[in-house]
């Protein structure tokens, strides 16, 4: 039986997850979804993650959404709600992630595929990818957070836009519309999102926490909330070993360069 789901951690703590169903354009049927929550849950309790990069199978799709021929098996609204909630809440937990998550997005990523590319912190995009909510194409809305997470990234006239066209954008478009970060050459999705999370993985990672800590406060808390929280968090680091150590070489060097005046 083929594993629709594949999970791989490395030393640097890097966790890619990859979406393995490439014969239908890495769509996602219901145990896939069920199987993605599960491993999202896992990978929330890693102590020693440093960044998730998010994947599609072989070089045509990161994922097309959800598989419409076998979900066409669940009819009733409590059927859909029951899946969506799968996914919706797994995406919210994916969001919160401690740590920087990183979609490389290698092909097709449409409807729930780009709901679950803009869950993730940076987008780093095939040249021939394709984005697009097209669930009005199939009597639809976003059902896993995708509307409001679009609203956010590109403001309300233009969101309205996206969802009642439901045409797929280019990467150019894409990133145009500022809802991707890099649009990369043919093939180099993910070794640009590796380059990208090894980078990452060298920062020091209370530093990256705090970071992704406070611009997450400031999407969901009051701005007043959200300058506390920032201000909270800068103390301990100003105090913490990689700050004292960073301006030591600081003054080091500048030491070296009086010297040589």
């Amino acid at each position: 039986m083929i594993d629709t789901l594949l999970l791989k951690k490395d030393s640097n703590g890097i966790v890619v997850i990859t979406f393995n169903r490439p014969d239908v354009l890495n769509a996602l049927d219901l145990a896939t979804m069920k199987r993605f929550a599960e491993v999202v849950a896992e990978i929330a309790q890693d102590a020693d993650l440093r960044a998730v990069i998010l994947t599609g199978a072989g070089d045509s799709a990161f994922c097309s959404g959800g598989d419409l021929v076998e979900l066409s098996q669940y009819p009733s609204a409590e059927d859909g709600r029951a899946f969506i909630t799968t996914m919706g809440d797994a995406l919210l937990m994916l969001e919160r992630f401690p740590v920087p998550v990183i979609a490389a997005i290698n092909g097709y990523a449409l409807g729930g595929g780009s709901e679950i590319a803009l869950a993730c912190d940076l987008r780093i995009v095939d040249e021939r990818a394709k984005m697009g909510f097209v669930q009005i194409k199939n009597a639809l809305i976003p059902g896993w957070g995708g509307g409001q997470r679009l609203l956010r990234l590109v403001g309300y006239s233009r969101a309205m836009e996206l969802l009642l066209n439901g045409k797929p954008m280019s990467a150019a478009e894409a990133h145009t519309l500022g809802l991707v970060n890099r649009v990369v050459e043919a093939g180099k999705a993910f070794e640009s999102a590796l380059e990208m999370a090894q980078q990452i993985a060298t920062q020091p990672p209370e530093v990256v926490k705090a970071i992704k800590t406070l611009l997450q406060a400031g999407l969901h808390e009051s701005y007043q909330d959200a300058l506390k929280i920032e201000r909270d968090l800068f103390p301990p680091l100003w105090a913490d070993e990689p700050h004292l150590k960073a301006v030591e070489q600081f003054l080091n060097r500048r030491k070296g360069k009086i010297a040589q005046k």
